[in-house]
């Protein structure tokens, strides 16, 4: 059985998915330090041809080959979400850590019953919120937590794109067999509300939700299309497919401890490739943050002139610094956010430490997230309050 005492440097993993992110864990690893056994696509030929591709050893036939591999420690999973739930308990149940992409699964029971096995093996398990690890969200999170914004007032903010603009482009994430009911903030809102949730120190308590499916009809193309590739296929080559997941969504939200946030999300915005933004009001100042220009982080103020810092480990707290690698000037974007967060994960499974909280995203993390999907979904369906507790497993 792989151990969990091999320093991180001693660690292999192997990745399942060479689609859009598959090759970005891919990266992230090797610019971690970790060694990489290979990867395991949809079909042996996949996976084969993304090991060529990647300069990998091998391309697993099958995830059971992969777990039949005493090479491997730690298995990365970056499948579609339907997967999420048998892979990461077949992996858990064969002894190695696993960390997964998000949502964690595709319903709450799910996840549920994801952390009890999780916790059960005495193994890491992580969820890939990566964009927690830009270094000025670590530190806003850290002038939060000090007390430098004041009472926390309200936190606003989106997250848009336009990958799925026209109604050829498509891909897997639309169909609710695939990626689940909610589709818009399950796949990228997500991201937002771990972020503010972490930054602000508060978890959403209550949630009022308005979800808009913008193009009810998509052209399918043979042979789909890739995440963000933009390409298109002319209807003589597709068939109409209904769709019934969300484009576009807008939520209000309620904070334990106090403070209220809206955030709206979207796939259809022309012109946005991947902006989030966030801004956190408080009584002595605010802080807002946007995923395009990561290097920069704005604090508002009331009597003095506002300011911008940019990312520079010289001027950034402590926590901010240990994960900015580079001087200031030289900036540091998406990429990285996977190598600190593989930093982060890794590190904890070299100290075998499993009794204190965990320095990366969980499984318990991801299965509060997917219980504020099911309330987000309640509370548009009945078009009323839904306080998260209500829809917890």
């Amino acid at each position: 059985m792989p151990s969990s005492q091999s320093p991180s440097s001693q660690l292999t993993a192997a990745v399942v998915g060479t689609g859009f992110i598959g090759p970005v864990h891919v990266e992230g690893l090797r610019r971690s330090g970790v060694n990489i056994a290979g990867i395991v696509g949809s079909t042996p030929e996949k996976s084969q041809a993304a090991a060529e591709r990647l300069g990998l050893p091998k391309g697993y036939a099958s995830l059971d080959e992969v777990l039949s591999d005493p090479a491997v420690d730690v298995v990365h999973l970056t499948t579609p979400n339907r997967f999420h739930f048998e892979q990461a308990v077949a992996v858990l149940r064969s002894g190695r850590h696993v960390l997964c992409e998000k949502p964690l699964a595709m319903n709450s029971r799910e996840t549920a019953e994801l952390v009890r096995i999780a916790a059960a093996s005495g193994r890491a398990a992580g969820v890939c919120y990566n964009i927690r690890y830009y270094p000025l969200c670590i530190e806003a999170a850290e002038r939060i937590r000090s007390g430098e914004i004041g009472d926390i007032y309200h936190a606003t903010g989106c997250y848009a794109q336009d990958w799925l603009f026209h109604p050829t482009d498509f891909n897997w994430r639309v169909e609710a067999a695939e990626g689940g009911e909610l589709r818009a903030v399950a796949d990228i809102g997500t991201h937002w509300l771990d972020l503010v949730q972490h930054v602000t120190g508060r978890h959403v308590e209550a949630v009022c939700a308005d979800l808009q499916t913008v193009i009810p009809e998509r052209l399918r193309p043979r042979g789909g299309v890739e995440t963000f590739s933009g390409k298109t296929q002319p209807p003589a080559v597709a068939e109409p497919v209904r769709i019934t997941t969300e484009d576009y969504g807008c939520l209000m939200l309620r904070f334990a401890g106090g403070g209220r946030g809206a955030v709206w999300v979207s796939q259809v915005a022309a012109g946005r490739k991947n902006f989030l933004r966030f801004e956190v009001a408080g009584s002595k100042q605010a802080v807002a943050w946007e995923s395009e220009r990561p290097n920069e982080l704005w604090i508002g103020n009331r009597d003095r002139p506002n300011e911008c810092l940019i990312r520079d480990p010289a001027l950034l707290s402590a926590a901010a610094r240990r994960h900015a690698d580079y001087p200031g000037g030289h900036n540091e974007g998406f990429p990285d956010t996977f190598k600190q967060l593989f930093r982060s994960f890794y590190g904890s499974i070299a100290t075998g430490d499993f009794a204190t909280a965990p320095p990366f995203p969980t499984f318990a993390d991801g299965h509060r997230e997917v219980v504020l999907c099911e309330a987000v979904q309640r509370s548009s369906r009945e078009g009323r309050w839904v306080s998260v507790s209500e829809t917890a497993t």
